[in-house]
């Protein structure tokens, strides 16, 4: 295991660049045409909208997942997966013991305003 991390960034022409928000699922469906087992996931995101996308969560239920405050980069243009166009990235980590690209999804520890910004 590699105990390097990637070189270090400006803030200001990296991180703040990104349009990190908090969002609410609102539903979540199996995703057939995606290139690997998938969902497509349907968030909440208040003033911005609710937006689409497909992602590898299927480690939890989609019941599991509705209703969850998650966080997503909402400025990093669209992209086809299979049929859909995923709107934003979900952001996660890898599920433990799962196959590689499967993942969790970020949450906050208290109940926060859906569209807040992450700093």
């Amino acid at each position: 295991m590699s105990k390097e991390i990637k070189p270090i960034v400006s803030k200001a022409e990296t991180f703040d660049q990104l349009d990190i928000r908090l969002g609410k699922v609102i539903s979540v469906d199996i995703e057939s045409t995606a290139p690997k087992k998938s969902y497509k996931i349907k968030v909440d995101f208040g003033k911005f909208g609710v937006r689409t996308t497909v992602g590898r969560f299927t480690q939890h239920t989609p019941e599991e997942m509705i209703g969850q405050l998650v966080m997503g980069i909402l400025n990093l243009g669209e992209m086809q997966m299979g049929d859909v166009t995923s709107e934003f990235l979900l952001l996660g980590v890898q599920y433990p013991k799962a196959d590689s690209g499967e993942a969790t999804f970020i949450s906050p520890a208290a109940n926060a305003k859906i569209g807040g910004k992450l700093f």
